[in-house]
């Protein structure tokens, strides 16, 4: 009897080693194949904080982007973005234009002196209640050559800088506003460009409005003498509504570009 217990107790004991040792030979293959590639290759979760972050971005660029697009696709459109005006003929300056400026420069010479003219963006008026021109000058206008006529409608206008110097000593700058039909002188400055310490200094002189009629008119002649004409306003007003184009659309690629990248 008892050697009857002793072997059943060594067989369960052999059992019990043979169970605790042994490995199915399947999933022994499948760790030696596959259990060190578990640690080695790294999962991609779509919890990636990265993944998670591109995709807050676009969606948070995405509305922007289409609304800047469709603002590119309407300037596209626009007929005077790319058109070119031609330079009409006898045009005395030459032209300097800098994509991305909102100035062109005219420059000369006459007769030993130095013209430059510097061309702002046009104030357009189309009759409508929220048009946004400078009041300033046309009360200026009104006040300098219209005070006994009723008041005219506004109208659209191109801002000059006329600057006049001779090879040494003063200049003489205008401030002006080009209408359709003539050119107003708003202010005019005598200035000291050799010499800044004097200029910032010097007595510019009275009131462009304030000197006598005679003397006014005199002025504008002396301009008009250098190229300052009304028959070139014309051309610069185009020229001025047609880089107004091209500079928004530029600026509208520019910020696509900021806001895409």
């Amino acid at each position: 009897m008892a050697s009857l217990v002793r072997r059943a107790a060594s067989r369960l004991v052999g059992s019990c080693r043979k169970t605790r040792f042994s490995v199915n030979p399947l999933l022994d293959h499948s760790l030696g194949v596959h259990g060190r590639l578990r640690y080695l290759t790294p999962s991609i979760s779509r919890n990636n904080p990265l993944s998670t972050s591109a995709r807050k971005k676009a969606s948070s660029t995405d509305p922007l982007l289409r609304v800047i697009e469709t603002e590119i696709g309407f300037a596209e459109q626009a007929d005077d973005y790319d058109r070119v005006e031609e330079t009409p003929s006898g045009f005395p300056f030459k032209m300097e234009d800098k994509p991305g400026s909102k100035v062109v420069t005219l420059t000369r010479d006459y007769q030993g002196e130095s013209v430059v003219v510097e061309v702002h963006m046009t104030n357009l008026v189309t009759g409508d209640k929220g048009d946004d021109e400078d009041d300033e000058e046309s009360e200026d206008e009104e006040e300098e050559e219209h005070e006994d006529k009723p008041e005219k409608p506004k109208q659209s206008n191109v801002p000059l800088l006329v600057t006049l110097s001779k090879k040494t000593g003063p200049s003489l700058e205008f401030r002006c506003t080009a209408f359709p039909d003539k050119i107003v002188i708003k202010d005019m400055w005598v200035t000291f460009p050799d010499d800044p310490s004097k200029d910032e200094l010097a007595y510019e002189g009275p009131s462009f409005r304030v000197l006598d009629e005679k003397l006014r008119k005199a002025f504008h002649r002396y301009i008009e003498i250098r190229g300052i004409t009304p028959s070139m306003i014309n051309f610069l007003h185009e020229y001025m509504i047609n880089k107004d184009s091209k500079e928004h659309l530029l600026w509208l690629k520019t910020l696509k570009n900021f806001v895409k990248s």
